[in-house]
Parts: C-alpha cells; sequence; structure tokens
C-alpha cells in the first residue's frame, strides 16, 4: 500500500502524511487478509460473517404459547406500532369468542393519526413561535413534522377518540402501503405552513385568526390524506364471521367509536403500563418524554424503567394466561432473516475484521449505535425446569411468508440486550412497580437516542 502525499495540514488533529504512514505501518501484510479483503470486496459482510456452528436446526416448541391468529404486512410503511397493537387488541377480543376472525383497518387510525401529527406539530410551532428558529424545540418540529412511527400510547389515544373500523371497511390503499411519498409531500406542506403561523405569532395576530388559519391549513392536509387513504366512514354495516369465513349473525350498523366499544369493551388509558429497559437512567422511576405523543391533547409517551429481570417476569405472566403483548426491539442486529431468528451469535463480525465490539447496551444507546427501531407482538416464551426464559416469540408484522411463518424467534441473551420496550396489562404488574409508575415523572427530551419511534 502506499499513501497520498497531503500538500496541505492547516489545522492540528487533522489526518496528516506522518498519521496516514503510520496508520499504514499498522495493517498486517498476511496472505490471509488479503484472502478476507478480497472475500469482503465480492460479497455480503453477513454472508461471510455467518456462524454456521449456530445455524443448525431451530427449535420451534414453545412450552407457552398464545393463540396463533393470521399475519399482517405492513408493506412499505413504518406502522409496525399500529400493527403490534392492534395484534394485541384483536387478540384480547378473539381470545373471548375464539371462533371469531377480526382484523382492524389500519389506514382507518393511520389517517387520523397522521392528522393529528399534523396538528401536533402546528401547533408546536404556535406555541413556541416568539422563540428564536434555531430554538431547540421549534428545530424538533420543522425537523420531524410528520412520521409514519409511534408507540402503544398512539393506539391508545387515537382508538379511543376516533375508534376503530374492520379492514374490510376500510382496506389498504397503494399509499398507505408505501406512505413515504405522501409523508415528505405533507411535511413539506406543513414546513410551509409553521413558517406561516410563526409570521402570523410574531406579527401579534389574535389567537382567533391564528386558530382559524390553522384550520385552513389542515383542511389541505385532510384532503390530501384522503386523496392517499381514502374517505374515513362515519358509519359503517358489519357482520363479524368465523375463521371458516361463515357470518355469525346479521349484519349491524356501527360508528367507528360503537365498534371500539364492542371489541375493546372500555378505555385503554388507565389499564396499562409502559415499561423500559434503559441502563443509563435509575431503575423503578417513571420518565415522560416531552411532546412525544400522537394527538395535542393526548398522553405523552411515560414508561417505567426497569431491569431486564423484572421485564421478563411481567411477560410470563401474561403469556401464561393468554395474552399476547406489545414490545419492541432493535431488530436488525443480529438477525437472521432468512430464518427468523435473532441471537448474538448469528454472526462472527469480530474474528471477519480482526477485533471486538465492546459497547454495552447503556453505552450503545448512549452513542446512538441501537435503540427501539420496530415494535412486535409477543406471543411466546419457551421455559427451562427452573421457569427462566431461554428464547422467545413474537408475530412480526413483514407478511406470513418471512421467518417462522410470519414470527420471529429469539434467544433470551438476544432479547435481554435488544428488547427495550414492553406494554402490560396492570393485572400482571406487581405493586411495587404500579407504586413507581404512579411516581411523578422525570421529563426527558424527545432528542434522546432512545426516543425514537417504532417503524
Amino acid at each position: 500500500m502506499s499513501c497520498i502525499s497531503m500538500t496541505a495540514q492547516t489545522k492540528e488533529g487533522g489526518l496528516s502524511d506522518d498519521m496516514l504512514r503510520d496508520i499504514v505501518k499498522e495493517q498486517k501484510q498476511m496472505p490471509v487478509n488479503r484472502a478476507i479483503a478480497n472475500a469482503v470486496a465480492s460479497n455480503a459482510i453477513d454472508d461471510l460473517a455467518k456462524n454456521h456452528q449456530n445455524a443448525g436446526m431451530l427449535d420451534t416448541w414453545f412450552s407457552i404459547e398464545t393463540p396463533k391468529q393470521s399475519i399482517t404486512d405492513q408493506k412499505q410503511s413504518g406502522r409496525c406500532w399500529m400493527f403490534s397493537g392492534f395484534n394485541v387488541l384483536r387478540s384480547n377480543y378473539t381470545q373471548r369468542r375464539d371462533s371469531i376472525q377480526l382484523e382492524f383497518s389500519q389506514a382507518y387510525l393511520f389517517f387520523y393519526d397522521q392528522l393529528e401529527k399534523a396538528n401536533l406539530m402546528l401547533q408546536g410551532v404556535v406555541d413556541t413561535g416568539k422563540k428564536p428558529m434555531d430554538d431547540q424545540r421549534v428545530q424538533f418540529f420543522f425537523h420531524y413534522p410528520l412520521s409514519d412511527g409511534g408507540t402503544f400510547c398512539g393506539v391508545a389515544d387515537l382508538a379511543e377518540k376516533y375508534g376503530l373500523v374492520p379492514k374490510e371497511v376500510m382496506p389498504e390503499s397503494f399509499s398507505s402501503d408505501n406512505t413515504s411519498r405522501v409523508a415528505r409531500l405533507i411535511s413539506s406542506k406543513l414546513r410551509e405552513y409553521g413558517l406561516q403561523l410563526r409570521d402570523m405569532v410574531a406579527k401579534n395576530k389574535s389567537q382567533t385568526s391564528i386558530n382559524k388559519a390553522k384550520v385552513r391549513m389542515l383542511s389541505q392536509v385532510y384532503h390530501m390524506l384522503v386523496l392517499a387513504y381514502g374517505e374515513p366512514p362515519q358509519k359503517f354495516t358489519y357482520a363479524f364471521k368465523t375463521k371458516s369465513g361463515k357470518s355469525l349473525s346479521a349484519a349491524k350498523e356501527y360508528t367507528p367509536l360503537s365498534f371500539f366499544r364492542e371489541v375493546v369493551g372500555g378505555p385503554l388509558n388507565g389499564t396499562f403500563i409502559m415499561a423500559m429497559n434503559d441502563p443509563r437512567r435509575p431503575y423503578y422511576k417513571t420518565y415522560e418524554v416531552e411532546y412525544d405523543r400522537h394527538t395535542y391533547d393526548g398522553h405523552n409517551w411515560k414508561y417505567v424503567n426497569l431491569p431486564m429481570d423484572d421485564i421478563e417476569k411481567m411477560a410470563i405472566a401474561s403469556l401464561k394466561d393468554g395474552r399476547k403483548l406489545y414490545s419492541s426491539y432493535d431488530v436488525g442486529k443480529f438477525l437472521d432473516r432468512k430464518r427468523g431468528y435473532a441471537d448474538i451469535e448469528n454472526y462472527d463480525y469480530s474474528s471477519l475484521f480482526g477485533t471486538t465490539f465492546g459497547l454495552d447496551k447503556a453505552q450503545r444507546i448512549s452513542t446512538f449505535d441501537s435503540g427501539s427501531t420496530h415494535a412486535m407482538t409477543l406471543c411466546a416464551v419457551d421455559l427451562d425446569e427452573k421457569g427462566n426464559a431461554k428464547k422467545w416469540k413474537v408475530e412480526n408484522s413483514w407478511g406470513a411468508d418471512w421467518g417462522q411463518q410470519g414470527c420471529l424467534i429469539m434467544t433470551d441473551r438476544w432479547f435481554r440486550e435488544y428488547m427495550f420496550r414492553l406494554v402490560v396489562d396492570k393485572k400482571y404488574v406487581p405493586e411495587n412497580i404500579l407504586k413507581a409508575a404512579e411516581l411523578e415523572p422525570v421529563m426527558v427530551m424527545p432528542e434522546d437516542p432512545l426516543f425514537l419511534p417504532d417503524e
């Protein structure tokens, strides 16, 4: 190897000629390294790093498994949080009526999710209208005017406000399956509107005139959403069907809210806690993420920070009772996509590159190396003779042909490293954790590396 002469070095700390020569000297010129370089240049890194000692037949048996249900597909969208949340809601309903087939319309609630997020952005711009443009919170609203992502808190707030409809009543459109273009266009329009609202605030326009302007702006957003996703129904007729497709009774007229009340039974907020494992922060304390919500008038994302041992115990208790759980993970780490299998021994990157990757979970979070990226529905656990988890299974939303018939199996050692969020019904939460959930929350910023929405 030869180094390129650097004609100028204007600032101490830059990469100088001497530094580059020292770097080159450190390279070990061995035949095996040339062979590895040739292989890396010509093949996918995961294919080369795959640990074949860990690639044997997969154990697909689970000692505790909730009833199976149809696998969904979020296609090219970031709505995993809604798919996982709906999986939990329909499972809770069909657990009481095990012969019923049911899937909720993601397009319906996503329509209102996008409208509500647009309002949240515009109202946030008004609220911070007196602050300079480079203020951190002002920048937050203009940087993230709209997104597909979210958490179960959004499912709770949106479903309670707008209800639910069956998928047959409002099916997916091409744009709801492929959301990026519409989201970019609406985001661009919201930024334009945001500047107009800031100008009105700067000119001390009345609150009434600002509100009227915001309504006009949201009317345009609503129009764009109707064109992309369809008009949300106000009433519909529907007959519940068995898994074989046979109607159970005559069709009945519903509104989205009456349908929600029939299938869910009552409010969701107040019935669950969100647990997180964030080893950077003290455990058994409650945290709240400012402005991290789906509706302006809804609930900020609030969670109890817990050790993984407590999180696993609550998950096991829920699964033993046949209850699935919303959960989220850094799904891309050490994932064998072909097998639908996640384990920290799937790939040996260290041997391939001749180095170690030594960050622990807290360090990975702090440095943006890891964080929650994808929500899935926890549906099974396999316990050893002492009652400890050996492996877990989740229902994914990447279609029934992916992985293990649409599911993902993960070892407990992977689960502990890359699982972050779990939504648990309060009936499975110990008293000390319920008390921790009632503590005055510590407010944290939405820019924190762990608070990216599930997609």
